[in-house]
């Protein structure tokens, strides 16, 4: 069975953008971009939700003519190759969108979990890592803690409605400035 991996992002206090939707907090240093690309290289699909897809795709297209980080060059090769499925009741699908999913979210992703193939890799994000969560189907969170306080915006989790205990299994300082923790859920 695939694994389901959330990766995010976040301020100290607990937000994955800023209070107008800013996104140009985290830093993307060259222990953090190797420790994303270990991810990447565990997954065969990549998830999204509407917002981060939709700043995803007006930015990794055309990447490399935008920025010259390292992280923006090695990243953007692999997720233009990888297939990309968005999580949307309204989205109409564009041409980097391999599919989109835009209901009965448990059985979807249940069905995905049991293709063969490698993990899957749900990118940032509130709202629907909130609802896999309730639902039960991450399997493990990686959590970026990056040193700001945004002070608004988006919760790390819009939810869920009852607690769920996880397991911590690995934490990290990476940059000299993030903290990275790896959690999983316990199997049920």
């Amino acid at each position: 069975m695939r694994k389901l991996i959330y990766w995010v992002h976040t301020s100290v206090d607990g937000f994955v953008d800023g209070p107008n939707g800013e996104f140009d907090w985290p830093v993307m240093g060259p222990e953090v971009s190797a420790y994303s690309d270990g991810l990447d290289r565990r997954v065969d699909t990549l998830l999204f939700g509407r917002p981060v897809w939709e700043m995803m795709v007006g930015f990794w297209p055309n990447a490399e003519a935008m920025s010259d980080d390292p992280h923006v060059a090695a990243f953007a090769p692999f997720w233009r190759a990888t297939p990309k499925i968005v999580f949307s009741r309204s989205y109409p699908r564009d041409d980097w969108t391999s599919r989109v999913i835009s209901d009965n979210l448990r059985a979807e992703v249940t069905a995905l979990k049991a293709e063969p193939g490698a993990d899957l890799l749900l990118t940032g994000g509130a709202s629907l890592a909130a609802a896999f969560t309730e639902l039960g189907l991450i399997d493990e969170y990686h959590v970026a803690v990056h040193p700001v306080v945004l002070g608004g915006g988006r919760r790390l989790f819009a939810g869920p409605d009852q607690r769920i205990g996880l397991r911590p299994v690995a934490s990290q300082l990476l940059d000299g400035q993030v903290v990275v923790t790896h959690y999983e859920r316990p199997a049920s």
